[in-house]
């Protein structure tokens, strides 16, 4: 119980690989338990379908052993292994209670509870061997607890006339501390079930083979927790047939993990072929692909360490966070003695050491020119970004001018305004009445101007209203008929509807100027994730974004916003002016 309970308590295990001879020894044990096995059902007259009962035996036995074996050997640095070593030979020790032997019989008593806890250990540490979580160790070595109480119950059992440890006479104890077991571990195997069904919600492991055998797993335990629970009621009519098909459904797991380890045997073995297709010199997403194939990994990513912005870039070249999630790792890729990428996979190939390094040096041979790319699209996606800052800032800054002018300038003009027709009212010479007059008027003149001003600067109307009343108020103030096909339901992103009212109202100044045209058609329509503006009109044509000002400001900032501005305009057939801009759908 001592080694025992330190297992369950470490975390940290640094184990080697068994020798030739050790692997000879147990192995050689396991062979020999198998022929024990066979004896003993053969040679015990009470036991039913001898052959069937053998042939279970093995089924939970040797497997164990030959699986635990592999385990050790390749994974040394794991647990598992040897716990399903230890498994195999405690089901052997519990099946001694065939022997016609007392002292036989006795161990095998001794040992009966012994194999559901190593079971309930084995699928708890898997894969890495290690039981991670605070419940999963408590669960396991409360398990261990109960089945140390066999002890005192064959102490106490000494009406028994096969047990050769008893010491004083108590059943009714004894009776107790068995139901006892038969209730506890129960109870622990269904929370053990939990566990499992915890982990697999939280994607430790997510992988398709690995979550198969997990299932296993849970199935096996709910399998014993029935026959422990059959046991606790007494009932016996179903007792010998639940414990066959608790034997069966325990022995698919070291069958299921030993075709898992050869799967991975065999996906080290396709890694150098399958990046040799791939060339010298494949790009970002054709070496993601290749990595979640070699991987069996469809989640696998790769991050690109991006010197100039001391960061890391998807493939895209959107800057990611290094630190994985809850049920991912992350494996630095290094070239060169310099880290250039961070793979993320699956936190259940942690347990696939040389799978993650054949992959990871795989990756440092092909990665230069991907990560050139990824460099170049983060360059690009920084400078959309500070773009699009820049248009944030542009707009705040025309909002903070277009409200100034309007609590400030305006307001001023208008009190002066009022001031001098109330003067005019009072004033009898007419020829100062009409000078205060004209001064009115030309603070009116210059209030709408100023109007005007604010307006260009920051169309409060759209902030306020939305897109369409602004668009009705353009086309209404136009110095040509224009109409409006189509219509925006709802608000759209701010940016998105002042892109479009300054894309219209350039369009229309335009035309206006220099089109000569008779009208002018304002079309919208909205679809999924984009905005689609078109202003035409019947002019002169001859309009392009390569000169000036206007319509270049304009196509730059489509652009900021991850859209486009395009022109059709040749001469005396007029000019089309189309606009596409993302929105949310």
């Amino acid at each position: 119980m001592g080694t025992l309970a330190s297992s369950v308590a470490s975390e940290h295990w640094t184990g080697a690989a068994p020798g030739r001879w050790t692997v000879v020894v147990l192995a050689a044990a396991g062979a020999l338990s198998g022929v024990v096995l066979l004896v003993l059902a053969d040679a015990n007259t009470e036991l039913p379908q001898p052959g069937l009962h053998a042939a279970l035996a093995y089924w939970i036995t040797i497997p164990y052993i030959v699986a635990g074996l592999v385990a050790w050997r390749r994974r040394p640095d794991s647990r598992l292994g040897m716990l399903m070593v230890a498994a195999g030979f405690a089901s052997f020790l519990g099946f001694l209670v065939w022997s016609n032997n007392d002292g036989l019989f006795t161990l095998g008593v001794a040992a009966q509870f012994l194999p559901p806890v190593l079971f309930l250990h084995v699928f708890l540490a898997f894969p890495t061997g290690r039981l991670v979580s605070r419940p999963e160790r408590v669960v396991v070595a409360a398990a261990y607890g109960a089945a140390a109480l066999t002890i005192p119950a064959l102490a106490l059992a000494q009406e028994s006339p096969r047990n050769v440890v008893a010491v004083i006479a108590a059943p009714a104890i004894a009776q107790v501390l068995q139901r006892a077991q038969l209730l506890i571990i129960s109870t622990l195997s269904l929370a053990g079930i939990a566990v499992l069904a915890r982990r697999r919600r939280t994607g430790r492991p997510s992988r398709t083979a690995l979550g198969l055998l997990v299932d296993a797993f849970s199935l096996g335990l709910l399998m014993i927790a029935l026959l422990l629970l059959a046991g606790f009621f007494q009932w016996h009519a179903i007792q010998d047939t639940v414990r066959q098909m608790t034997f069966a459904v325990i022995g698919i797991a070291p069958i299921v993990f030993l075709v898992g380890l050869l799967a991975s045997h065999l996906g080290r073995a396709s890694v150098a072929d399958l990046f040799v297709d791939l060339g010298v010199n494949p790009g970002p997403a054709e070496l993601q692909h290749a990595v979640a194939r070699a991987l069996r990994d469809p989640s696998a990513t790769l991050a690109y360490r991006v010197e100039e912005f001391d960061a890391y870039a998807d493939i895209d070249g959107h800057e990611v966070d290094v630190e994985p999630s809850p049920g991912r790792s992350a494996m630095p890729i290094v070239r060169d003695g310099t880290p250039v990428a961070m793979l993320f996979h699956d936190a259940a190939l942690d347990d696939e050491p040389e799978v993650l390094s054949s992959v990871a040096a795989a990756i440092g041979m092909t990665i230069h020119n991907a990560q050139l790319q990824v460099e170049l699209r983060a360059r690009l996606e920084e400078l959309r970004g500070s773009r699009a800052r820049i248009l944030q800032a542009e707009r705040l800054e025309r909002r903070r001018l277009e409200r100034d002018l309007h609590d400030g300038a305006q307001q001023r003009l208008v009190a002066l305004a009022l001031e001098l027709g109330e003067m005019a009212e009072v004033v009898v010479d007419r020829d100062l009445r009409r000078r205060i007059d004209d001064a009115r008027a030309e603070v009116s003149a210059s209030l709408a101007d100023l109007r005007d001003l604010a307006h260009g600067i920051h169309p409060a109307l759209v902030s306020d209203h939305g897109l369409m009343v602004a668009l009705e108020s353009l086309a209404t103030h136009a110095t040509v008929p224009v109409r409006i096909d189509g219509s925006v339901n709802g608000r759209l992103p701010e940016p998105v509807e002042l892109a479009a009212f300054f894309m219209v109202s350039e369009a229309l100044a335009n035309i206006a100027k220099h089109a000569g045209a008779s009208a002018a058609v304002v079309r919208l329509d909205r679809g999924p994730g984009v905005l689609r503006v078109e202003v035409s009109d019947d002019g002169v044509g001859g309009a392009t974004t390569d000169h000036g000002t206007g319509l270049r400001g304009l196509a730059d900032r489509m652009e900021a916003l991850g859209g486009r501005l395009r022109v059709w305009s040749t001469r005396d057939h007029g000019t089309r002016m189309r606009a596409e801009i993302p929105c949310a759908p």
